[in-house]
């Protein structure tokens, strides 16, 4: 084998093996109690992909397939590290951290979702991050309040 191969083959693994970290918010971490217990899980199911990686044979793929459980896992320790947990909302006279509103706009639509962290964010299940948009908007309204978003009216219905 050639001494040009092997350093290729070298720097090829480097590039796969040396994944730059994920990003981390400048913003506050909020969670809910679920959103800590999933960072939690995630944090622990990287650290299980991480282990059963390192027992293969071949240190090349080891490294191959360590490199992205061992990113996550220090992505959510980082998270676990840094969660606040912020209580579930006490009352439902304005829009906070944990609440869920529901809210109609111009064109008709209801929509309904409930404000949490950035980790725990999933618009399809109808969960969104605290700093979104339309969440910086709806925080602290009460219901019949109007807020103007995007070109159209959206009227806050029902806070729970």
């Amino acid at each position: 084998m050639s001494v040009a191969f092997t350093k290729e083959e070298s720097a090829e693994t480097a590039s796969e093996t040396l994944l730059p970290d994920r990003p981390i918010s400048s913003h506050p971490n909020l969670v809910t109690a679920a959103g800590l217990k999933a960072l939690e899980a995630q944090l622990k199911a990287a650290q299980e992909a991480y282990e059963i990686s390192q027992k293969i044979d071949d240190v090349n793929e080891r490294r191959r397939q360590g490199a992205l459980p061992l990113r996550d896992a220090r992505y959510f320790a980082e998270r676990v590290r840094t969660a606040q947990v912020v209580p579930e909302p006490t009352t439902f006279d304005t829009v906070c951290f944990g609440s869920t509103v529901t809210f109609s706009r111009d064109d008709g639509r209801i929509q309904k979702y409930r404000i949490v962290g950035e980790d725990e964010a999933d618009p399809k299940k109808g969960m969104i991050s605290f700093v979104s948009p339309i969440a910086r908007l709806l925080m602290g309204k009460s219901v019949g309040e109007v807020i103007e978003a995007s070109g159209q009216d959206i009227e806050v219905v029902a806070i729970s």
